[in-house]
């Protein structure tokens, strides 16, 4: 038998779907009215859960201590932890090679150094592609790098050690972290660009290598600025130049490798957060947003300045400029050197 409609509820099936039609013509009116806003919206929800934050290396280092300061920073900043992941292993290979594999939604961000850049030559293969496996979100900090002897080194200035080299071929050597760090790279392209007879000695670690150099065992150091600072102001070792792109404010009065005539022997110790290729571009600039206020934090910068950090606060497309350029720079160079890593 048929069931009987109850009275009046035609009517407010009726009047149900009316409302229905209405708030859709509404909400569409609203839509093509706002047209960009939609994407602004989804990336104002974001993180809706924590964050995993790789940092391809063992803790400790200062990369990894800026990766925290920021982790830190983010987390205060949007709502949800941004945790980091130490995974050290093959120069960095293993921790770059998972983040490039995560889904690109935003909840994995990878903390990249220069190896980087420089890995895809040094080695047979890696496990990421540096151009088509991540997007930057911005190069957010970099160290200077700095040219350094030991006092017994009778040489004060750039020129002057460049002569004694080519005077004395063979005797004289520099110390570097290990095959393919960027002071090692640096020394290379100092011995290539001026054709010295330079001899490379390479240590597991920056500590070591500088250790060796105040000894005077590696009578020239290349490294990073911030441990060589305490030697240099208790003339363990004289400053020769600061081999980045303009003086530190640490030791204000050694001239840069441009001012002494060599500006294409420099290299930095940067910092760069990239995020894995197709992350929606509201969430990048999200991302890039926050990070750029917080670098400004008085607190912050005095951290990062404590680290021997400047702040670069990258946009990503001068980040992806800057990305190319040095895979082409370090790519040229490690061939002409005949490097590989073992």
């Amino acid at each position: 038998m048929r069931r009987l409609a109850r009275p009046g509820s035609g009517r407010t099936q009726g009047n149900a779907m009316k409302t229905q039609r209405r708030r859709l013509l509404g909400w569409s009116i609203a839509t093509a009215a706002t047209g960009g806003l939609w994407r602004p919206v989804r990336a104002q929800a974001y993180p809706s859960r924590p964050v995993r934050v790789i940092v391809p290396f063992a803790p400790g280092g200062p990369n990894d201590l800026a990766a925290r300061l920021i982790a830190q920073k983010l987390s205060e900043s949007l709502g949800n932890p941004f945790y980091v992941e130490n995974i050290g292993g093959g120069g960095g290979n293993i921790g770059m090679g998972q983040a490039a594999r995560a889904a690109p939604d935003g909840y994995t961000v990878l903390i990249a150094a220069p190896n980087y850049v420089i890995n895809p030559s040094l080695f047979d293969r890696v496990p990421y592609d540096p151009e088509k496996d991540f997007d930057p979100v911005t190069i957010a900090v970099s160290a200077p790098t700095i040219l350094a002897v030991h006092p017994s080194t009778q040489a004060s200035t750039m020129a002057e050690l460049v002569a004694l080299i080519r005077a004395n071929p063979g005797k004289y050597s520099f110390a570097s972290p290990g095959v393919g760090t960027p002071p090692h790279l640096l020394g290379e392209l100092f011995r290539l660009s001026l054709q010295l007879d330079l001899v490379h000695v390479p240590f597991t670690s920056g500590g070591l290598a500088i250790a060796s150099a105040v000894a005077g065992h590696t009578p020239v150091s290349f490294g990073a600025v911030p441990p060589a600072v305490p030697h240099v102001k208790d003339g363990r070792l004289r400053a020769l130049a600061i081999t980045s792109g303009r003086r530190t404010d640490a030791l204000p009065d050694v001239p840069t490798s441009a001012e002494a005539g060599h500006a294409d022997i420099a290299a930095d110790i940067w910092t760069a957060m990239l995020v894995p290729a197709g992350t929606p571009a509201d969430v990048v600039a999200l991302l890039h947003r926050e990070i750029v206020r917080l670098l400004a934090l008085p607190d912050v910068k005095a951290r990062l300045l404590s680290l021997g950090y400047e702040t670069v606060a990258a946009r990503p497309a001068a980040s992806a400029t800057r990305i190319r350029g040095e895979l082409v720079k370090w790519a040229a160079l490690i061939r002409e050197a005949g490097l590989r890593a073992k």
